[in-house]
C-alpha cells in the first residue's frame, strides 16, 4: 500500500467517523423489520403482488407497515421508482390514492395489466380467462409468431418451449378484446424466467448449462426448467382465482370501502419529477436501484424482448434509469427539466459531500493503478449519488410540510471501502430541506461479493429504511417558483 493510499484511507475514516457521529442517535437497529419484508419473499403469497416475481421490488407488508406506522391513511404518496407497483397497489388497498414513475417497459406493463385487473368485473374477466386457457388452442397445429429475440436472449428457451411459446402469442394476438389480451400476454412475461435456461442473477442472466452455453467457469443448473403449457395454464389459473378471490374478500371485510386510486407515469423520473406541483404529495415511499452495478436491462432482457424492446431502445433505456452499472455514463442532460437554482444547490450538495469525495478520490486512484476490476466503478458511483441528489431535492419541493419520505436501500463496497449510503444520502437530504427522523437498520445485515471478502475479508453492511421528514420550512432557494 502507497503513501497515498494510507492518507487518503485515514481521512476516509476520519471523515467516515464524523458521519455516524452526526447520525449515530438517529441508528437505529428495527426488530420489526426483516428480510423478508424490504424484498419480494413476503409478497410469494399475496393476491396480486405474487403474479409476477420481481425480485428487486419491496414487499406489500412493508408499505402497509410504513402507512400505518405513520398513519399515512389518506392523500396521496408518491412512489418516484414505482417497479411492478407494490407500493402503489398496497396503498390502493388502504384507500390511499398514489402516483408512480417507472421507466423500465416491462415493469409498466406489469403495473397496467394490474389496474385493468383490479377494474375489471372480476367474475366476467375470470370467466375469459379460463376459457382461453381451458381451450388450449395454441397446442393445436397452426401460424405461429417468432420470439423476438435480442443478442442476449437467443437460445433461452428449449425447443418445444419456444414452439408452444410462438403459438400461444400468435392465438393472443388474435384475440378482439384489447384487456384481456393484456392480460393473456402479461401471463406470459410472468413464466418466462421459469420455462427458460435463465435465472435473473443481479447484473446478468445466468444461464443453465442445458442450454448449451458455457457462461463462467462452473455449470450452473438451475433446477426443474418448467413446459411452457402447464406453466402457463397455472399462472392464468392463479391470475382468474386470486382477482376473484380478492373481490370476495375485500366485500367480506371492507364492504364499500372507497380504493386509492393508482396514477402511473411512464419515463424517467428525472424528467417526470420536474413537472409536478409543488407540495401536491402526503409522502413518498420507494426504493431506487441500488449502487451495486445491477443492470435491469439484462436481468429483464426476456421480457424486455418479448415486448418487442430492441437492441438500441435497451441502451437507450439502460443509459436513461438512475446509474447502478458500470456501462452507464454521465447524463449529459441531467436536470435539463429542474428548475435551474434548484439545480445548483442539488450540485452543492453532492459537491460538498465530504465522506462520498473522499471515497470518490480513492477509487479514482485505485482506477488509476488498476487496482479495480472495473475501471466503470468510479464513475458509476460519483453519477449514481448526483443523480439521486437531483431526486432528492425534487421530492423535498413536491412534500408537504412535515412529510415524509421513507427509501428503502442498500450500503454497498467497492475496494474494501464500505459507503455509508444511508448516512451520505441523509446528509445530502438534509440540504434539501429534510429532517432525518430515524434510519433503521434490519437487525441482520448483509455480506459481501466472496471477491470482496477474498481479499478485503467480511464485513456485514447495513441494509436500511431511512424516514426523513420534509422540514416545516424550507430554504425556498431550493424550491422552483415556476412549477
Amino acid at each position: 500500500m502507497t503513501s497515498d493510499h494510507t492518507k487518503i484511507l485515514e481521512e476516509i475514516k476520519a471523515a467516515d467517523d464524523r458521519l455516524h457521529a452526526k447520525f449515530g442517535e438517529k441508528l437505529r437497529v428495527n426488530y420489526d423489520l426483516d428480510r423478508t419484508l424490504v424484498s419480494f419473499q413476503a409478497n410469494k403469497t399475496k393476491n396480486g403482488h405474487r403474479w409476477y416475481k420481481y425480485k428487486e421490488g419491496f414487499s406489500s407488508d412493508l408499505v402497509r407497515y410504513v402507512i400505518r406506522r405513520f398513519a399515512l391513511d389518506s392523500g396521496r404518496i408518491l412512489d418516484p421508482f414505482a417497479g411492478c407497483g407494490a407500493a402503489l397497489f398496497t396503498a390502493s388497498e388502504l384507500g390511499v390514492d398514489s402516483v408512480g414513475i417507472e421507466l423500465l417497459p416491462s415493469s409498466a406493463e406489469i403495473i397496467e395489466v394490474r389496474q385493468i385487473l383490479r377494474m375489471a368485473e372480476a367474475s366476467q374477466m375470470a370467466e375469459r380467462i379460463r376459457r382461453f386457457r381451458e381451450s388450449l388452442i395454441w397446442q393445436r397445429p397452426g401460424e405461429s409468431k417468432n420470439f423476438p429475440h435480442i443478442r442476449i436472449t437467443r437460445g433461452a428457451f428449449p425447443l418445444q418451449t419456444e414452439v408452444e411459446l410462438g403459438r400461444y402469442l400468435y392465438e393472443v394476438e388474435r384475440v378482439n378484446e384489447e384487456s384481456l389480451r393484456r392480460i393473456l400476454f402479461f401471463a406470459t412475461l410472468c413464466i418466462l424466467e421459469d420455462v427458460s435456461y435463465t435465472r435473473k442473477d443481479g447484473q446478468y442472466l445466468r444461464w443453465d448449462y442445458r442450454s448449451g452455453r458455457r457462461v463462467g467457469k462452473k455449470p450452473f443448473h438451475k433446477g426443474t426448467i418448467k413446459s411452457f403449457t402447464p406453466a402457463i395454464c397455472a399462472k392464468l389459473d392463479q391470475i382468474a382465482g386470486d382477482i376473484y378471490g380478492d373481490q370476495l374478500r375485500f366485500a367480506d371485510l371492507f364492504g364499500e370501502q372507497r380504493s386509492g386510486e393508482v396514477q402511473l407515469l411512464k419515463g424517467s423520473c428525472l424528467d417526470i419529477l420536474p413537472t409536478l406541483e409543488n407540495e401536491s404529495f402526503d409522502g413518498i415511499i420507494t426504493s431506487p436501484p441500488y449502487c451495486n452495478r445491477y443492470d435491469y436491462t439484462r436481468t429483464y432482457a426476456l421480457e424486455l424482448a418479448m415486448m418487442g424492446i430492441g437492441e438500441e431502445e435497451i441502451r437507450a433505456l439502460r443509459q436513461a434509469m438512475l446509474s447502478c452499472t458500470v456501462e452507464n455514463r454521465e447524463k449529459a442532460d441531467l436536470g435539463k427539466k429542474t428548475d435551474l437554482v434548484r439545480l445548483s444547490n442539488s450540485t452543492k450538495a453532492f459537491e460538498s459531500q465530504e465522506l462520498l469525495g473522499l471515497i470518490l478520490k480513492y477509487l479514482d486512484l485505485c482506477r488509476n493503478e488498476g487496482l479495480l476490476n472495473n475501471n466503470g466503478i468510479p464513475r458509476m458511483v460519483r453519477n449514481y449519488f448526483k443523480e439521486l441528489t437531483v431526486v432528492i431535492f425534487e421530492c423535498a419541493r413536491l412534500l408537504k410540510p412535515g412529510a415524509r419520505f421513507v427509501m428503502v436501500n442498500d450500503n454497498v463496497r467497492y475496494q474494501g471501502i464500505h459507503i455509508p449510503v444511508d448516512l451520505i444520502l441523509s446528509e445530502i437530504a438534509q440540504r434539501a430541506g429534510f429532517d432525518t427522523q430515524v434510519i433503521w437498520a434490519l437487525p441482520i445485515g448483509k455480506g459481501n461479493s466472496s471477491q470482496q471478502m477474498r481479499i478485503h475479508g467480511r464485513e456485514e453492511l447495513r441494509k436500511c429504511v431511512y424516514v426523513w421528514s420534509r422540514q416545516k420550512e424550507t430554504n425556498h432557494a431550493a424550491k422552483s417558483e415556476t412549477c
